[in-house]
């Protein structure tokens, strides 16, 4: 199997849609000699701040002298990001290889009459299996939706179980109150695991701390607004926590030091599950730690920043972040949402802070809002927006329109960010050139 086949073939999966449920998954892992069965995991759910406390633990591990899986969802840039060990991502050949297996065992399914597995069924597997083959000594592994019927939650060997901010997503398969959602995320808790736990809503709060008391699992809340002495930057950032000073992070927006926070529990955590972690590791994991999308600048003179916020907590966080970061500076906005998210409640909290912005739809997504549709809803809080037919039309449109100390932010889906650091990494060079 060539590489292009492969993500045919794992692009094909997406017809299968989205099938809550754990029989499928296991019965995939069952055929591959359960290989999750011999890896530890790090388990992350959450709506919001996932990516980022996966990539602040991992890579701390890393530094600490471990072989470290992660599996994340959505990719930004790169199919193969789904799958690295030590922020390295998997080789085409290995996964050309693994996808063949893939196809194999569930063609074997289908041919019982059993249902074929999903794309994200068959990516968690291929996964495991994966690290299992590169003798991972843990693993760091997000959710895709939810927890409880999340294909994740099919393991067992959990360490530390984490939940980051929940807030309203989702609602069509995890409920329509913070409770509901809440509850379903915090059933990746198991027996036996240490959970950590940002500081959540008091509705949130209870559900998890109701959730570890029955499965007797000791729980650590990780409050952001314990960080002392924070300085915040689009650069760097640094704070004081739990005993130790100046820890500084990479990642810019205000909410990054409580994901750094929760990310410092989860390796205390690991610390009492027998990882060696030291002060040292710990220090050089969060400094070094990269995540594309999250409030990345992409360029400067305009300053060009690029932001998933794609719900409407996470449009909250970005409200807050322009409101520090950006003050008193004209901003435009480059906005494309898909139309199965908040996209009234993501414009009503963030059309106020632009001046201008173009709409566009996020390319090769059938679940996209096509630029006309969602410049029409801005249209009814905003005076001027305008649809835009492409990504490389947007960007030239708004550095036409921005002054040299002006802000273009692009946000809104994770989906189609790649694509503009491409294009922004293309106008880069030949700016210097």
């Amino acid at each position: 199997m060539k590489y292009q086949e492969a993500l045919d073939y794992m692009d094909s999966l997406k017809n299968y849609g989205i099938v809550p449920g754990l029989d499928s998954v296991r019965e995939l892992c069952r055929r591959l000699d359960n290989p999750q069965e011999e890896l530890r995991f790090v388990h992350i759910a959450g709506t919001n701040g996932k990516g980022s406390v996966l990539a602040y633990v991992s890579t701390v591990v890393w530094r600490a002298g471990y072989r470290v899986g992660r599996y994340i969802s959505p990719a930004v840039r790169d199919y193969r990001e789904r799958f690295q060990v030590n922020g390295h991502m998997i080789t085409q050949k290995d996964l050309c290889g693994l996808v063949e297996e893939m196809r194999r065992v569930c063609d074997a399914m289908t041919a019982e009459g059993l249902p074929h597995p999903t794309a994200f069924e068959v990516e968690t597997a291929l996964g495991f299996l994966y690290f299992r083959r590169k003798e991972c000594d843990l693993v760091v592994l997000e959710t895709g939706m939810g927890g409880r019927l999340d294909a994740t939650n099919m393991i067992n060997n959990t360490l530390v179980a984490v939940l980051t901010s929940v807030s309203m997503d989702h609602m069509q398969y995890l409920g329509d109150t913070l409770g509901a959602i809440a509850g379903e995320k915090a059933e990746i808790l198991k027996p036996g695991c240490r959970a950590v736990s940002a500081a959540q809503e008091p509705e949130v709060m209870e559900v998890i701390r109701q959730q570890a008391l029955r499965r007797e699992v000791p729980l650590t809340v990780a409050d952001g607004e314990r960080a002392a002495r924070v300085r915040y930057g689009l650069e760097r950032q640094r704070f004081d926590y739990g005993g130790i000073k100046d820890l500084e992070i990479c990642l810019a927006g205000r909410h990054q030091i409580g994901n750094a926070v929760l990310a410092v529990e989860v390796c205390r955590a690991l610390g009492e599950c027998g990882f060696d972690i030291s002060e040292k590791a710990l220090r050089q994991g969060l400094l070094e730690t990269r995540w594309p999308g999250r409030f990345t600048v992409l360029g400067r003179k305009p300053l060009f920043v690029a932001d998933g916020a794609h719900n409407e907590d996470a449009a909250k966080k970005l409200a807050e972040s322009m409101e520090f970061y950006f003050t008193n500076r004209r901003i435009l906005f480059i906005m494309g949402i898909l139309k199965d998210k908040e996209y009234e409640k993501i414009i009503e909290l963030t059309a106020r802070y632009a001046d201008q912005i173009l709409t566009v739809a996020p390319p090769d997504n059938p679940r996209a809002m096509s630029s006309y549709e969602l410049a029409r809803e801005v249209a009814r809080v905003h005076p001027r927006v305008t649809a835009v037919d492409s990504l490389e039309e947007a960007v030239e449109i708004s550095h036409l329109l921005a002054g040299k100390e002006d802000v273009i932010l692009a946000f809104g889906s994770l989906s189609y960010l790649g694509r503009l650091m491409e294009i922004m990494e293309e106008r880069n060079r030949k700016t210097v050139s």
